[in-house]
């Protein structure tokens, strides 16, 4: 399932002595990603390839045939990030919806909804917000808060998880939602003490509500991803893994707005409609450097932060609860083998330590039961481990695709929930890279902002977002800053099967780079956060600035 062109095509097309040399930037500190030669001058770009990469050299032999010189003016170059997890269109989306992720109390909260109630017409939905009750101390929100404000307005907010939303009493009605209506395998109604439902529905309820939410048309879905892809573009993103769990229709709608050659997608479908991916791929193939498709993805557990993740022992704050299973481990292994046996990358989340060892599970037994090959099997997120699970991560050979924003978010409770010794092997990033496993970084967008400069910061630093932990909360799983580099580059790259034509800065490679304001391996680490990005370039092409 391996999609490139031969890099050796591509060396040699660029020796040729006719090659139109597009651009040409020097005075530059460039890193490359190559282990071999990490650090560069000059870097010389031929259409939407890298046509070579190195010193002053590079200058006198190419700068009088280019169309373009740029003086980099000794700034920081790295090859375009890889967000490794995002849920993109819906994330696009929630760009322009109601904003809940930062109101610290429920009256801030209620408040912020009902003035988006008022700038909305009568009977549009109010969507996404990424709430967190945390910050107003944990009581979770009700349909009480907000149906006083909201009478004409259905509202299916979500938690910045995800894995919980909070519906008002009209959605409720409109999905005919009442005291009588029965539990929901893999997720959970919260009801108040007269089993009335409170609004609050998590992970597999949330379909109940879903179900009535209007379809968007093709064309918001157009400007939504267009929004989208100049947001993450901003940010330095040349590349997004699509994590949302679609049904093979998805790809259509990315296949309608990859010719805007903005960002470039990995695309997925869920696994329980693996066969309508493999007849697909069958088809009409993986896609190209634009837009690839060949992944399937599933739940196993929810999130800790909605006490869904699932544990081997229970939650310190609830001691009879141990989290919830989106499906069983039985079904997961049915599809899992499945879709594997037709040639599909699997990406399988799971949060939880007694989640994690379930997946470990099912993939080693895949292994057995279809043949060793280059599978690349990945845990989405990977968040709480057993000690013992690092090494079979690195035998089995299990990319870690990890999010470092949320250590430093959930840091700042996490302790509460699971207590301190399930803390020191939780965002474990430094224990992952010691025990020889692939850590390829994302964001999980909308749940924390496609920042990788943020990621990196997190990840190198460790401090928390309440500012408690300036030394770094679980210190000893800090890692250094080009292992954070590599994690958002190279290897994400690899974690896709594309490190032949991405990743790094190499002859024959794609032109996807970001210039920054400032030298990430030279600078205090507490400062990357605040780093700029000065321009982004997918395929030769400024992206960012917009022109």
């Amino acid at each position: 399932m391996i999609i490139t062109v031969s890099a050796v095509t591509l060396i040699s097309c660029g020796r040729t002595a006719d090659t139109t040399v597009d651009l040409v930037i020097h005075n530059a500190r460039i890193w490359t990603g190559e282990q071999n030669s990490p650090f560069a001058s000059v870097l010389v770009i031929s259409g939407d390839r890298i046509l070579a990469v190195g010193g002053d050299d590079l200058k006198v032999r190419y700068m009088e045939k280019a169309k373009e010189v740029i003086d980099g003016q000794e700034k920081f170059i790295t090859p375009g990030f890889i967000d490794s997890h995002v849920h993109f269109l819906s994330s696009s989306y929630g760009l322009s919806s109601v904003k809940l992720r930062d109101a610290a109390t429920p009256a801030e909260f209620a408040g912020r909804i009902k003035e988006k109630a008022t700038a909305l017409p009568k009977g549009s939905w109010i969507l996404d917000g990424d709430w967190d009750h945390t910050l107003w101390g944990g009581e979770l929100p009700e349909a009480s808060w907000i149906d006083e404000f909201t009478p004409d307005h259905p509202v299916c907010v979500v938690r910045l998880d995800g894995h919980m939303i909070l519906a008002n009493s009209l959605a409720m009605r409109l999905a005919g939602i009442s005291k009588n209506t029965p539990d929901v395998d893999g997720g959970t109604i919260v009801r108040d003490g007269n089993g009335n439902p409170t609004g609050i529905f998590k992970d597999n309820a949330a379909s109940l509500v879903y179900a009535v939410i209007p379809e968007h048309t093709p064309e918001q879905d157009d400007a939504a991803f267009l929004e989208g892809m100049r947001f993450v573009a901003s940010k330095g993103v040349t590349t997004v893994h699509n994590m949302d769990l679609e049904d093979a229709a998805v790809i259509e709608k990315y296949r309608r707005v990859k010719d805007r050659h903005i960002t470039r997608f990995y695309v997925g479908v869920i696994l329980s409609e693996w066969e309508a991916l493999r007849d697909i791929i069958e088809k009409d193939g993986y896609g190209d450097e634009w837009l690839k498709i060949g992944f399937s993805k599933c739940m196993l557990d929810g999130s800790l932060g909605s006490h869904t993740a699932g544990f081997f022992e229970p939650y310190t704050d609830q001691p009879e609860d141990t989290g919830l299973y989106l499906l069983s481990k039985e079904k997961l292994q049915a599809r899992a083998a499945g879709a594997d046996a037709a040639g599909l990358q699997l990406a399988i989340h799971a949060i939880g330590d007694r989640a994690v060892s379930d997946v470990l599970d099912v993939y080693e037994q895949v292994i057995a039961r279809n043949g060793e090959r280059d599978r690349r099997l990945r845990i989405e997120h990977s968040q709480h481990l057993r000690r013992r699970d690092f090494e079979r991560f690195r035998k089995l050979g299990v990319i870690a695709s990890v999010q470092p924003y949320h250590a430093i978010d959930d840091g700042r409770w996490l302790e509460e929930i699971i207590g301190k010794e399930r803390a020191e092997t939780s965002y474990a990033f430094r224990s992952f890279l010691d025990a020889g496993v692939t850590l390829a970084f994302g964001s999980d967008w909308s749940v924390a902002p496609p920042t990788p400069l943020e990621g990196i910061y997190a990840a190198v630093t460790r401090r928390t977002l309440d500012g408690r932990n300036p030394d770094g909360w679980i210190p000893a799983e800090k890692i250094t800053v080009e292992e954070a580099l590599r994690a958002y580059t190279v290897n994400a790259a690899y974690a896709s099967f594309d490190e032949d034509i991405k990743g790094s800065l190499k002859a024959g490679k794609l032109a996807d780079f970001v210039i920054l304001d400032q030298n990430l391996l030279e600078i205090d680490p507490v400062l990357i956060k605040d780093v700029k990005i000065l321009c982004t370039y997918t395929g030769g092409k400024q992206v960012y600035p917009y022109h």
